[in-house]
This record gives structure tokens, sequence and C-alpha cells, in this order.
């Protein structure tokens, strides 16, 4: 025999109706209500004591003075205690030495790489490989140098800005903007400089003895005669495959006729501290190109 349907519980209606079909009225659990009112109070609690309402300049602080940059500066701070004692002896250590120091060539190594790829990578790249303006830091071309001490320096001082007096500086004449070249001179001495190079073959030999000339009396004083470049005054070879601002015919011209002017911030002072430049100078001086000292 077939069991019969249970009758379904009765349950109170709210007195609702829509095309005949009714609402009940099912109100729900006390556990559940009680603890969506805990979540109010406690959201109520949430905003006062911590901080959480905007206003014209920052958010209400909470009343138990909570701050993220506060702990984030906390934590900060107890690497930096914890890192303490070797950056004195990075710092104290004499320039020359630290690659030979195992412990603080490792150390410095390691805390220059994080250091470089907050501050230099933006303009050297993240391989350290520079681009069109910016030097590759890792061959052995250096425009002022590149033995411990002398990268050490270009790190904290820079290079041709208006902020630190003991910046490296130097400046190229605009031959051609500042009409110390006519137009011939100067498509004279690019064909001259680009036959010296291997990089590319001169657009026009038959220019290049007449460049030959305009080069010895304006270019040779800071190239160089052989045009191997000066690194006291920042001038670059000129007989290598290397170009920072590329060795192509219309590149030297546009160097030629209005000049560069690459400019480097100082690092030291309020940027890094002593320890963070010799750590990032150890990095970039082991990446390939670093010279050993005279």
């Amino acid at each position: 025999m077939a069991q019969q349907p249970k009758k379904k519980q009765d349950v109170d209606t709210t007195g609702h109706e829509w095309d005949g079909i009714q609402e009940y009225n099912n109100p729900l659990p006390r556990w559940w209500l009680w603890i969506f009112y805990a979540t109010i109070v406690w959201g109520i609690w949430y905003t006062i004591a911590y901080p959480a309402w905007p206003g014209i300049k920052n958010a209400t602080a909470g009343y138990l003075g909570f701050s993220t940059r506060g702990q984030v500066a906390e934590e900060i701070a107890e690497f930096e205690a914890k890192l303490e004692p070797i950056n004195a002896k990075l710092v104290a250590a004499d320039l020359n030495e630290i690659r030979g120091n195992d412990e603080l060539e490792s150390y410095a190594v390691n805390a220059g790489a994080a250091v470089y790829r907050t501050w230099c990578a933006q303009c050297h790249g993240s391989g350290a490989a520079g681009a069109v303006g910016y030097p590759n830091l890792q061959d052995d071309a250096w425009l002022w140098g590149g033995s411990m001490e002398e990268i050490h320096y270009t790190v904290s001082h820079g290079i041709r800005n208006e902020e630190d007096p003991d910046a490296h500086w130097s400046q190229m004449p605009a031959f051609g903007a500042d009409e110390l070249l006519t137009e011939e001179e100067v498509q004279q001495v690019v064909n001259y400089v680009m036959s010296l190079s291997p990089v590319n073959p001169p657009v026009d030999a038959s220019l290049v003895e007449a460049g030959a000339e305009v080069y010895e009396i304006n270019c040779a004083a800071c190239h160089g005669e052989n045009a191997m470049g000066d690194k006291f005054q920042g001038a670059p070879n000129l007989s290598d495959a290397i170009w920072l601002y590329g060795g192509d015919y219309d590149s030297i011209y546009e160097t030629v006729w209005n000049s560069r002017f690459g400019v480097m911030p100082p690092m030291g002072g309020a940027e890094l501290t002593e320890a963070e430049i010799r750590a990032v100078t150890t990095y970039v001086h082991q990446l390939g190109g670093g010279q050993a000292p005279e």
C-alpha cells in the first residue's frame, strides 16, 4: 500500500499575496540574527578604532593610533638594526678591498642589486645593458672611469646636475647650432668619425680627409688625437663600436650639430646612505666591466 504524502506543516503567512501566491512568514533563526547584529556593532567599532573615514586631507586616525605606514617603518627600522653591523663594516672598509672580502662582497652584491633595481634600473635597464642615452654598465667603456673609486664618485655626485656642486661636468659645443662649424664641415667631420669606428662606414668617403682636419682643430682637445676619448672630461672613445646615442650618420650628425647633455642625479646624501652607495658600486663593478684600480 503506497504511503500518503506528509502534510506540510502549516506556517503563518505575511498576508501578502500575488496572483494566488502567498508569502510564508519564516523568520530567520535567532542565532543568525544575533551574529548579524554583532557584525554591525563590530563594524562601527572598527571604523572608530582604525583609520577609516576619509577627510579633506587624510582619513580619521582612529583612537588606537594604528598606521600601516608606521608598521612598515617599524619593520624597516628592525631590519636596518639587524644590518647595522655589516653596514658599518662595509663603510669602514677600503673600497678596493671590498671585492676581496668574501663576506663583504657577498653582502654588497646582493644589497647593491636591490638598490640598483630601485634607483638605477629605470634608466640603465633591469639587466644594466643601458639604452639610447643611458650607458651600458656591463662593458668596459666608462665615460668617467670604471674603478671602484670612480664608480663610487659618479653614483654619489652624479653627472651634469645642478643639485651637487661636485658632480661630473663637461659640455660638448653645439657645433652646428652655435655656428661654430659650417654645414659642410659638420658633414666632413661626421664622415671622418664614422671612418674611425667599425660600426658603420662613412656615407661619403671623399669627405674623410677634410673631416680629419676639422676633427684635429675642433674635437681632438677632448676626444684625443687618436679619438680614444678622455675619461677625465667624460669624452667618449670614438674609435670603438660603442655609441651612446647611435653610430649611424644621422645620430652622429645630430650629436655634432646640437651636442648632447646627459644628466645623472646625485645619489649621495638624502637618497642613499654611504653603505647603499658602496653596495651598488660593488654590484655595478662586478657586472663584467669594472676596472682594477690604477
